[in-house]
């Protein structure tokens, strides 16, 4: 089971689907954090994260060194270096100023006819103080995110909205959490410093807060089913192919 965020498994359902899909041998994460998903990859696929947080990657060679497969390092490998047949990232596209850059840039990391996998936050009108204190510079629409996407070289095949319902209490939680003054103090770092911390923030490690985490989304993902193909919830899955 991976050690995942109440939040973070609001979307697992659907990138495990996506995953299942594409069917890869390889896979590249961009931006693997604490290594929660990456080390449930590494025990099917032959896996590389990368992760430029030193912290964050002390958790993540740990995980993965407890399954016994897999890697973390802290760059992008040099264009042209190697592909891989599913490149992923996870909250990451929103953190980025120059988003149609990265994804072009991530484009030549992807086999021909490989695939690409992204979740991200919905809906501008939701900006709040998480987002502010996450590094975020942007939420989502549907229409944006596929003309993102269609304009670096990839065509998108499934389009998820996840975190309908308890997405949205959560939401609410960590706004509230982030308007609180040990919170307020935080965001006087800057955007890549908030960035590197957002892997950390907020993230279950021991055996018994990982549950706790699992079994208070079990509810929600249930809840959430009905309205993945409207725009209702938190947060997108998508999943893309790379065009010839």
């Amino acid at each position: 089971m991976p050690v995942l965020s109440t939040n973070a498994w609001l979307r697992f359902d659907a990138i495990r689907a996506s995953v299942r899909r594409a069917q890869p041998r390889t896979v590249l994460e961009i931006g693997a954090g604490e290594g929660g998903l990456g080390a449930w990859m590494a025990q099917h696929y032959a896996y590389t994260g990368i992760e430029p947080d030193a912290d964050s990657r002390v958790t993540a060679d740990a995980r993965l060194a407890a399954v016994g497969r897999g890697r973390v390092v802290d760059a992008l490998p040099a264009r042209g270096e190697e592909q891989f047949d599913l490149v992923c990232a996870f909250e990451v596209l929103e953190h980025i100023v120059d988003d149609a850059g990265a994804l072009t840039q991530w484009r030549d990391y992807v086999v021909p006819d490989g695939w690409l996998l992204l979740s991200v936050p919905a809906h501008a009108e939701q900006f709040g103080p998480h987002d502010e204190l996450a590094g975020h510079i942007r939420r989502y629409e549907r229409p944006e995110l596929i003309n993102r996407l269609e304009e670096a070289g990839f065509r998108v095949v499934e389009l998820r909205s996840c975190g309908a319902g308890l997405g949205s209490l959560l939401q609410h939680v960590r706004d509230g959490l982030a308007r609180r003054g040990a919170q307020r103090a935080a965001k006087t770092g800057t955007l890549e410093q908030r960035t590197s911390a957002s892997g950390r923030y907020i993230q279950p490690h021991a055996r018994l807060a990982a549950l706790a985490c699992a079994a208070v989304a079990l509810p929600g993902r249930v809840a959430q089913r009905p309205f993945a193909s409207t725009d209702i919830g938190t947060g997108f899955v998508v999943l893309a192919r790379r065009a010839s």
